[in-house]
């Protein structure tokens, strides 16, 4: 393990490979929230506006996603290759509770 990208949990993040994809779609989205505040202030039409909220919302739920697959493939998968019945059940309930929350 590299320590330089240890995580608390002692782990390199799932997403590490793809981090800089994640930034610059965060980034992306972060300029869509601008426009979002922009609309308002320019008091653009309800029904525009709801469908940049949409957008948004859409880009985040897939980044979302796409790092609880990393989280699945990369953190889970290794602690049930190397774990303890008991470490496997720890990192599994931690993905169960992260996907609920995104639900």
């Amino acid at each position: 393990m590299n320590d330089c990208c240890s995580t608390p949990h002692g782990t390199t993040p799932g997403y590490h490979a793809d981090k800089d994809a994640y930034v610059r779609r965060l980034r992306r989205i972060e300029g869509q929230v601008r426009g979002l505040q922009r609309m308002l202030e320019d008091d653009t039409y309800c029904i525009d506006v709801l469908t940049q909220v949409s957008a948004v919302k859409r880009a985040l739920e897939s980044v979302s996603l796409e790092l609880v697959e990393d989280h699945v493939r990369h953190c889970v998968r290794d602690a049930a290759a190397d774990g303890s019945p008991a470490v496997i059940d720890a990192k599994l309930t931690e993905v169960l509770t992260a996907v609920k929350r995104l639900m």
